[in-house]
């Protein structure tokens, strides 16, 4: 086949995103497959003589691709772009897309998960891997995904939803409960978020977050055991759990090698295991979500569960909780990538 892998673009996660597309093109590279990786904001710069040649040379804009320890500068990223316009694509994305049997999607956050570019791809005739525009827009939506958890009656922290056009003196009177857990609503790898143990912090910590979101959610802080769950096709792997060996499972934790130990299957009560999975199977369905991705949990030391959000494009970069989970469930990092587009050709 015919695949293009979109990594990277403008978004808090654009080195995660690169990382994981490199992989997800070597992946399928030794499958058989053509592949071009392509930034779809950066687009393709150079004279294009013809899209077939790409194909037939692999082309991949991601060597040397690696996470620094902070989020990168995405201002000082649109200003290196060439074609300085106001058009979201780069030069030639669309066309290369359309080329291809299917356009794989490692993209992380902002646009590649919030459904702008699932609804563009739909809109020009473009195969995409993953869920579909409105799963996608929920789900990366923290604030949209707790009503529907709250009115699906899936487990989730008590929270409150804040928003920057309303925020005036004493706004935030109305939270009392503390410490609690202060996160952007459409960022993701954790970009922006703090714990906080007063009403000092939780005023910081909010005015910090807006700088990431115009929304901004408040959330009960739940003492225990974080746990993911990956979907694949509907149906739950083997639950991983998460355990940073310093601090919580922040962006540093999570991306920097040896920073978290990572224990799959979960040493869990097999019945607690069991009704986990099944709750993320049911969270996935009520965001509307298809083909893959994955439903992170909390547990407190009274063995309740609370389910904090859904990721519609989970990393894929070799640290990533999915093809761990994947693994364990015997399918290779390859055979998984194959998996999601076999899926994602049926939706």
């Amino acid at each position: 086949m015919n695949i293009v892998v979109l990594a990277g673009g403008i978004s808090s996660e654009r080195d995660v995103s690169i990382l994981s597309g490199s992989k997800i093109a070597a992946a399928l590279r030794s499958k058989g497959h053509r592949v071009v990786t392509i930034d779809p904001f950066m687009g393709y710069e150079k004279p294009l003589e013809s899209i077939e040649s790409l194909f037939e040379n692999n082309y991949d804009f991601t060597e040397n691709a690696v996470i620094r320890r902070t989020a990168p500068d995405i201002e000082a990223v649109k200003k290196s772009r060439k074609n300085q316009s106001d058009v979201y694509f780069g030069d030639h994305v669309l066309d290369i897309c359309r080329y291809a049997d299917i356009t794989f999607l490692g993209l992380h956050g902002g646009e590649g998960e919030d459904g702008t570019i699932q609804a563009a791809l739909k809109l020009h005739g473009v195969k995409y891997t993953g869920s579909d525009m409105l799963g996608a827009a929920i789900a990366m939506h923290k604030g949209v995904t707790k009503g529907i958890f709250i009115n699906s009656n899936v487990p989730t922290p008590k929270s409150r939803l804040y928003k920057r056009d309303f925020m005036g003196e004493g706004y935030l009177d109305s939270w009392t409960s503390f410490p609690c857990v202060v996160k952007p609503c459409s960022a993701g790898s954790s970009v922006g978020v703090r714990i906080v143990s007063s009403r000092e912090e939780l005023v910081s910590a909010v005015g910090g977050s807006f700088r990431f979101d115009d929304d901004v959610l408040v959330e009960e802080y739940v003492k225990g055991r974080e746990f993911s769950v990956g979907i694949l096709g509907g149906r739950a792997l083997p639950i991983i759990e998460i355990i940073p060996k310093s601090g919580w499972y922040d962006y540093e934790n999570k991306y920097q090698a040896g920073a978290t130990e990572e224990i799959c299957p979960a040493h869990l009560d097999p019945a607690v295991a069991e009704k986990m999975q099944r709750e993320a199977e049911h969270a996935f369905e009520v965001l509307r979500l298809k083909v893959y991705g994955r439903v992170d949990f909390l547990l407190d030391q009274k063995n309740d569960f609370y389910c904090l959000e859904a990721n519609t494009l989970p990393g894929m970069t070799p640290m990533s909780l999915l093809p761990q989970e994947a693994a364990a469930d015997g399918i290779g990092y390859p055979e998984l990538c194959e998996k999601i587009i076999e899926l994602s050709l049926k939706k």
